[in-house]
């Protein structure tokens, strides 16, 4: 009797790509297991996969025939040009019908294009999010597929059994659209993961150096925290590494202040650029962790500038509710902007992203993973084509409870110097968005001064442009009226 041949495929062996395959085993799914480096496959069957119904692959073409058809690959590599040496393997060995998923952190960018490109052939092609780190790809993470849509029925079941799932029992791995529309969400989770970091780690700063709280309190602090609206897995694995001790000594204290990245997050800055979406508080993130690695610059500068941060007096739980307030607001702000990020480049590539369903997918296995979200994919139910998280009537309320509170905060750290760049930036994005005017009138006439390049008036409709001769040398003639 011939032995069933496998649901599908992984080809990676990285933490990631065997945690994964580790997941799929446990609930039923039969996977082959590749790598580039054979010792890895050697390796890990006979390790972490062995008394497993997990199969090593000695090459593609093994791979391939020990496959259930149609065929599913997953590919858990490195983004960019080895995800298109792969497939361009891949392809003389498929048949029409095959799916190839790519589940790492590609640009939406290159994942519509492989869509588009193998469609062409017949192939089916998923970009597919997964977040949650190691401990989620081991044990339930958030997944977010799209791509061809015709290929999610032939893994649907796969996915949705081994994701995570909330308290209330829904799966955190749905259709999120076509094209690219997965590796775009993902991005934007992993901006949204970047702001939320950052703004943690400032609070983090503010405890330490302008409270003056040792390890010990901040723990407790951040542990209490976890059980208000900041229930979150971020703020709980702070609270964790607070208390965390290497020969009795606080292991944070032995990390160098000099933060890395892999360029999700500047990607999704860089898209929002290109979209014209405020994403100030997320791109903020971003230049804090480039600032963190000049390094030696900074500690040239501190003793060029005499710097001194003055610790302040007052009631320390009082200061830490107001900071806690804080951080609560600026973290509405992160997310908002994550959320007006995807509704712009939805609307323009017409994914009819559902927002609600983003929110409930994040709601568990992934990094920023919340309570919080609960409360933004209600927002979302109630008002599909919500602009602006803030006005929902909850998120409302709470920026108007919060906001004395962040005041206090930022003017406090301006007037001691204790840099909280993301938290500062939310708070004037939200008053900037909250303002009906602003100055960009005389900026407007500023632009039509030196180079003619019209504006609009208010006493005309929108969408017509003047141009005033503001020095009589000037004449009639204006520049062409356009955004880049």
């Amino acid at each position: 009797m011939t032995a069933k041949k496998a649901d599908i495929a992984v080809i990676g062996l990285a933490v990631m790509g065997q945690n994964l395959i580790l997941n799929m085993n446990d609930h039923g799914v039969k996977v082959v297991a590749y790598n580039r480096t054979q010792t890895k496959v050697a390796d890990f069957i006979q390790g972490p996969a062995k008394d497993t119904d997990i199969q090593g692959a000695s090459s593609l073409e093994n791979m391939i025939s020990l496959l259930e058809s149609p065929r599913k690959i997953l590919l858990m590599v490195r983004a960019g040009e080895v995800i298109d040496q792969y497939i361009s393997q891949l392809v003389p060995l498929l048949l029409a019908g095959d799916v190839i998923i790519d589940g790492g952190n590609s640009d939406f960018i290159d994942t519509e294009r492989r869509v588009s490109e193998l469609s062409k052939q017949g192939l089916h092609y998923i970009g597919m999010g997964v977040s949650g780190g190691e401990e989620g790809a081991r044990f339930g993470p958030s997944i977010m597929p799209g791509g061809d849509e015709q290929a999610w029925p032939l893994v649907k079941d796969i996915f949705q059994c081994i994701a995570a799932r909330t308290e209330s029992g829904e799966v955190c791995c749905d259709w999120i659209g076509s094209s690219g529309a997965g590796h775009f969400v993902k991005m934007v989770h992993n901006g949204i993961e970047y702001g939320d970091m950052q703004l943690i780690s400032e609070s983090y700063h503010f405890m330490k150096t302008a409270l003056n709280m040792n390890h010990k309190e901040m723990h407790e602090t951040f542990s209490a925290w976890n059980k208000t609206e900041l229930d979150s897995y971020l703020v709980e694995i702070t609270a964790n590494i607070l208390a965390y001790e290497e020969e009795g000594k606080p292991m944070l204290e032995n990390i160098l202040d000099v933060a890395g990245q892999k360029g999700t997050g500047k990607l999704t800055g860089v898209n929002a650029l290109e979209a014209g979406v405020p994403l100030t508080l997320i791109s903020e993130s971003v230049y804090a962790r480039y600032l963190s690695g000049l390094k030696e610059e900074r500690q040239q500068a501190e003793v060029l500038f005499d710097k001194q941060i003055t610790p302040i007096s007052g009631d320390r739980a009082e200061w830490l509710e107001v900071l806690r307030q804080s951080l609560l607001a600026a973290k509405v702000i992160s997310y908002a902007q994550g959320f007006m990020l995807m509704k712009r480049i939805s609307d323009e590539r017409n994914w009819q992203l559902n927002y609600g369903k983003v929110a409930l997918m994040w709601r568990g296995g992934c990094i920023i993973r919340s309570t919080f979200l609960e409360d933004i994919s209600c927002a979302f139910q109630t008002n599909p084509g919500l602009v602006f998280l803030g006005m929902d009537e909850y998120f409302k309320n709470l920026l108007i409870r919060c906001t004395p509170a962040w005041r206090k905060i930022i003017a406090k750290t301006f007037e001691i110097g204790l840099p909280m760049p993301c938290t500062a930036s939310g708070l004037s994005f939200f008053d900037a968005f909250t303002t009906g005017n602003l100055p960009a009138n005389l900026l407007q006439a500023q632009r039509d001064y030196f180079g003619a390049h019209t504006y609009e008036r208010k006493d005309k409709p929108r969408g017509e442009f003047s141009h005033t001769d503001w020095t009589g040398k000037g004449g009639a003639t204006s520049s062409s009226t356009y955004n880049a």
